[in-house]
């Protein structure tokens, strides 16, 4: 746990690193990276090769589990002069050392027997927590690669509303995300809602029904497509809504794309539900470093997301109709590589998501869920008053009314405010968490 002093400046990069993550995606997806002085300017819209750097970000926590163990090894050994560490060339095998003063096993078992009593009749956290079954390795490991697997379904889609909406849209939308954890935890979880959970996830469904509609009816010339607001249609977007259009036929129009962008960001959240509740049935029967299990779905998203790209490359990419797409892998290399901004944005956002899992992860041990959610809130918040900022959207008031929508229902399924009414309000230490004790943070 974080020495109280720090938790301040962990918040404060946890909030620096997440901002960062959405508004640095977002620039990179206004690049012009071709025909740029041209009547149809071609942005970056590469959201496949973006999940792939997300996973190089996230297999970067290997950099810091090896640092802690290097730590740990030269830099914190225990001293024999240490409460309660003996040498294992101890002359003395039945004695151990305890609060600085020397005792035999025999008093060592008494007295662990005792404290074992003393927790089991004052309900300590020792004797409270059911053990796990043993450690994730081996063979076993292979289990994460099925959350991975889900995350490189909501993370390309995300990466693909991105595209097509503004970046607090994206960031307000993807509050779905409870809507999904709530329905998978009682479904495959076996946990219990009370009416006001209920009552709350209508009221997140109904926030971002605003949010989006907001944005369908005040759209942003840069929403879709960033400085160039001409620019051709994705092939995301041709993908999703090609019936809706003809050969030789304009862009479709931008309170359209929001639409479309929206239902990909909302969609994409079941797919983060599924692998939130993967994470916790994992972690409920292993025992493994949350740090570790970024490290591991981030490098089995890495080699499934490359494997998938060098297939779709040469299945679609190399087509006529996949050329300069976003499974034309030699393509988006290219545009990465020969354009600075894009790569610069490339190396930031890799080094952003590896700090947000890493502060995320130290904060979720020192601070309280309530805390939690109120950082994640403030993140929503600082992405949107930058991006008004940088001039990529415009303010809307019926955008203000969905995102308070959003912070109210989720504040309420997560039992830091109280019902309204009186029928609705449980005790505090009825409400069941639906996540793990040490969630995993993404981006």
């Amino acid at each position: 746990m974080a020495v109280k002093a720090m938790v301040p400046f962990l918040v404060g990069m946890m909030l620096l690193t997440g901002v960062c993550n959405t508004l640095l995606t977002k620039y990179q997806d206004n690049q012009c990276v071709r025909d740029c002085d041209g009547p149809n300017p071609k942005n970056f819209e590469q959201p496949v090769l973006q999940t792939a750097q997300m996973f190089v970000g996230e297999a970067g926590c290997w950099i810091v589990v090896g640092l802690m163990a290097a730590y740990r090894k030269y830099f914190n050994k225990p001293t024999p002069d240490e409460d309660g560490y003996r040498p294992l060339n101890t002359s003395d095998n039945d004695a151990t050392v305890v609060g600085g003063q020397r005792h035999s096993g025999d008093e060592e078992d008494g007295a662990s027997e005792a404290t074992l009593t003393n927790n089991n009749t004052n309900g300590g956290a020792a004797a409270a927590k059911k053990p796990r079954a043993d450690t994730l390795a081996g063979i076993r490991i292979l289990l994460l690669a099925l959350p991975a697997m889900c995350d490189i379904c909501g993370t390309t889609l995300m990466n693909g509303g991105l595209l097509m909406v503004a970046a607090s849209i994206y960031q307000m939308t993807r509050g779905a995300l409870v809507l999904f954890v709530g329905l998978f935890s009682v479904v495959f979880l076996r946990r219990h809602l009370h009416a006001f959970q209920w009552v709350s996830l209508v009221g997140v469904v109904l926030g971002v029904a605003i949010v989006g509609l907001a944005g369908a009816i005040s759209p942003d010339a840069q929403a879709g497509a960033g400085a160039g607001a001409d620019s051709m249609t994705t092939d995301l977007t041709r993908r999703f809504a090609s019936a809706a259009m003809k050969d030789g036929e304009e862009a479709m129009p931008e309170a359209v794309r929001v639409v479309i962008g929206v239902l990909l960001i909302a969609g994409a959240q079941i797919f983060t539900a599924t692998q939130f509740v993967l994470e916790e049935w994992i972690l409920e029967r292993s025992a493994i470093d949350p740090i570790n299990v970024v490290g591991w779905e981030g490098s089995f998203g890495l080699i499934a997301t490359l494997v998938i790209m060098l297939v779709m490359h040469f299945a679609v990419g190399q087509t006529e109709a996949g050329q300069y797409g976003m499974f034309d892998m030699v393509e988006g290399l290219n545009q990465m590589f020969e354009h600075k901004a894009v790569l610069f944005s490339s190396f930031a956002i890799m080094i952003s998501i590896g700090g947000f899992n890493f502060f995320g992860l130290s904060v979720t041990r020192s601070v309280s869920a309530t805390s939690r959610s109120t950082i994640d809130t403030c993140r929503t918040l600082f992405i949107w008053i930058v991006s008004l900022g940088l001039g990529w959207e415009s303010f809307k008031w019926l955008q203000v009314l969905g995102f308070a929508l959003l912070v109210y229902f989720t504040f309420l399924f997560n039992g830091i405010v109280q019902p309204p009414f009186r029928f609705l309000k449980v005790d505090d230490a009825e409400i069941e968490e639906l996540l793990p004790e040490e969630p995993i943070e993404h981006n």
